[in-house]
């Protein structure tokens, strides 16, 4: 959980495979697949791996059946992150990095994963699911300022901050009308922290600071002025903590390989963690790489650690 890294001298070539990088997919975080294959496809082909991209969705599996070693799964968000996808490799034996079935569905769903770091003693905000038998309730009493979400999607997509009762019931109802339920989340206000965990360990702490007030897609994927602080004006036990947290909530969920986990400060110093992502960006915006750039590890050795690690099980 340092900074140092194990990554420096000269690195051995590694063993070329042959590859298929998924990306793309039917998600509403299609174009952000396409580019975190993109550059895992030209990191992977500069190590000297046989590439092959594809494009998939759930009508169309033929890259699936081009031989290969291993897919490298770079799909973001429903179908692609949530165990269906992963479900249908398991089916046909074939290996592939990342969370399996289980693990995958369970930490796609805000409600499941915030049950289960409440069963493990991860801190987390207080919640409400939402369902149309609940949602009036919900609407009327939950208290403000509180942040609505969908339950099963990414990137920020459809996610709310409501400070007043108006607009927080509209996001309510808005979003039970899209999705069938939300989740409904006490609002925290402080920095926001993500920690990159690889092979169980956690990378730097890194802290983001977007120009808005709020840590949307655009932020994350769009605008240049969003900031990543690695020197970071917090206590250095709570950041340890932190990584330790981060760490526990990647066991707990059954994660494997790889997972970014948000986290938010409050002003008491008590850290509430957000939601964890199975297969977190590798764009030029990603922080994931990010942190391991900051522990020593470049793109392309992150990339392939990831292999080394599907091809090991």
């Amino acid at each position: 959980m340092t900074e140092t890294s194990n990554a420096t001298g000269t690195q051995p070539s590694p063993v070329p495979r042959r590859i298929t990088v998924l990306m793309g997919g039917p998600s509403a975080e299609r174009e952000v697949s396409l580019h975190t294959g993109a550059a895992i496809a030209n990191a992977l082909e500069s190590l000297g791996h046989q590439v092959r991209r594809a494009d998939v969705r759930p009508d169309d599996l033929s890259a699936l059946d081009a031989p290969a070693d291993m897919v490298f799964i770079a799909l973001h968000g429903t179908w692609g992150e949530d165990g269906q996808l992963q479900a249908i490799l398991e089916e046909r034996g074939i290996r592939y990095t990342g969370c399996d079935p289980q693990a995958s569905a369970l930490a796609m769903n805000k409600v499941r994963t915030k049950r289960r770091f409440i069963e493990v003693g991860v801190p987390t905000a207080p919640f409400e699911h939402v369902t149309p038998s609940n949602a009036g309730a919900v609407a009327e009493g939950f208290e403000l300022p509180a942040v609505v979400k969908p339950v099963a999607e990414g990137s920020s997509v459809g996610c709310a901050i409501a400070r007043d009762r108006p607009s927080f019931s509209s996001a309510v109802r808005r979003l039970v009308d899209d999705y069938g339920e939300a989740l409904a989340e006490r609002f925290v206000d402080g920095p926001e922290l993500t920690v990159g965990v690889l092979a169980g360990q956690a990378l730097p702490v890194c802290q983001i600071q977007p120009s808005s007030d709020f840590y949307d897609y655009h932020a994350k994927y769009e605008a240049d002025d969003t900031a990543y602080l690695f020197e970071i004006e917090l206590p250095e036990g709570l950041v340890r903590r932190v990584q330790q947290l981060s760490e526990q909530a990647f066991e707990a969920l059954g994660c494997r390989d790889m997972a970014r986990i948000d986290w938010i400060v409050a002003s008491s110093a008590e850290p509430f963690c957000l939601e964890v992502n199975t297969i977190p960006g590798f764009t030029d915006h990603s922080l994931l790489p990010k942190a391991a750039a900051r522990a020593g590890i470049g793109f392309a050795d992150l990339c392939q650690r990831i292999v080394d690690l599907a091809m090991s099980r």
